[in-house]
């Protein structure tokens, strides 16, 4: 079993208040967030940021490990997510995830690819844990360097 942390501090209350999110890596540092961060265009990170990210990195990650068991030695990855926090009554929910994949991977053919990338959308730990409406638009050959 791997445990992960992360902190949250938040000082003040609502719009005016403001917080500061560390990770146990050193990665994020009291990384600024708050109202203006998370609801409106101002600096800093929101928790739906970070989620996005999580989610992209994990379906990357597994899409990696399962063409290395399908015998592919290369290829490029590069995954979009957008998260999506809309109302939910009184309060909000995160209601979405789109990933889009551009892929660039010699030595498979594009059905295999696509059902390899539904399977690790599917079965990434992030998107497991995510209840929410997620999509995958794959773009081949198309990768990070492309």
């Amino acid at each position: 079993m791997v445990t992960r942390t992360a902190r949250a501090r938040y000082e003040g209350t609502g719009k005016t208040g403001k917080g500061w999110i560390s990770t146990q890596s050193g990665v994020l540092q009291d990384q600024r967030y708050g109202f203006n961060s998370r609801f409106e265009d101002g600096p800093g990170t929101n928790p739906e940021e970070l989620i996005a990210a999580a989610h992209a990195g994990c379906f990357t990650m597994a899409l990696s490990f399962a063409l290395a068991g399908a015998g592919v030695e290369d290829g490029t990855l590069e995954t979009e997510a957008r998260v999506k926090l809309d109302q939910d009554g009184a309060g909000f929910k995160i209601s979405r995830s789109d990933l889009t994949l551009r892929a660039s991977v010699p030595g498979i053919d594009e059905a295999k690819l696509r059902s390899l990338a539904e399977e690790a959308k599917k079965n990434c730990p992030v998107s497991k844990l995510l209840d929410a409406e997620m999509n995958l638009e794959v773009e081949i050959g198309a990768g990070a360097d492309a």
